[in-house]
């Protein structure tokens, strides 16, 4: 990883502005894909097939279904499926918003308080592992939108093609954020193992067909870690936002204070 500096005078040849409006709010956005788990829950407590929805067997697409029947040989029916077609919905501009707005060079120091980086970056591995993990974020959160947008059962292949970006591209997406935030904060290791779990489960999905004994459960090993490693980034760049906010405040009263009558 190339080395990072501390703020020089010169402010304006060093990247980023860590307390921008922007990053706080691209950095909230990416933490509001934990919305998926409670619309998940509530869609699931209200399912009416013949068979109780069990997340073991049965496949998250099955919850945003808007006919009730059989499909695929699945008896399917969830009178909800319009508030998780909208969480997918939410979920993918959630992970967009943050594609654009967090900044690549933010991506590379936001574990590291009080560090910023030269804006000089011709070549160097970390900014463009940035820069990857962007757009992989950016694409999966397209995917989800398209699930959200075109249900299982409307007999498109969107909806698979949306999936797929979403489970491929936010699976690479946390590898690449892990492996640059390895030496800065331990949750890298969590979201570099999130990424390698959801990874896993995409290439066994891949090479079974989800044919396998829980189809739900390995569905879910793809989609979960995606959700709880991007998470876990949201709050790590909210946090370092929030930080670098407080001391900016600090520093304009004490100014204020300083300028005062004497």
């Amino acid at each position: 990883m190339a080395a990072a500096a501390h703020a020089p005078s010169v402010r304006e040849t060093f990247l980023p502005d860590t307390a921008s409006t922007r990053h706080y709010i691209g950095a909230w956005a990416v933490l509001s894909v934990v919305q998926y788990f409670v619309a998940e829950t509530a869609v699931i407590g209200a399912w009416a097939g013949p068979e109780p929805y069990s997340r073991r067997t049965g496949l998250i697409s099955d919850l945003g279904a808007v006919h009730c029947g059989i499909y695929e040989d699945r008896s399917i029916c969830s009178p909800l499926h319009f508030l998780m077609n909208a969480s997918f919905v939410v979920q993918g501009l959630g992970m967009l918003l943050g594609a654009l707005l967090l900044g690549s060079a933010l991506l590379r120091i936001a574990a590291r308080p009080g560090v910023r980086v030269a804006a000089s970056h011709t070549g160097e591995t970390p900014w463009f592992a940035a820069v990857g993990a962007r757009v992989l974020t950016g694409t999966a959160g397209t995917g989800t939108v398209i699930v959200g947008l075109v249900p299982e059962d409307l007999g498109s292949g969107w909806h698979v093609a949306g999936a797929v970006m979403y489970f491929s591209a936010g699976a690479l997406a946390l590898l690449l954020l892990g492996g640059l935030w390895l030496r800065q904060t331990p949750l890298g290791w969590f979201i570099l193992a999130s990424g390698g779990v959801s990874a896993a489960a995409v290439v066994t999905s891949g090479v079974t067909g989800l044919h396998v004994p829980e189809p739900g459960t390995l569905e879910r090993l793809m989609g979960y870690p995606i959700t709880i490693g991007l998470a876990a980034a949201g709050l790590v760049i909210a946090q370092r936002v929030r930080q670098e906010r407080s001391v900016r405040r600090a520093l304009r009263a004490r100014a204020v204070q300083g300028t005062g009558p004497t």
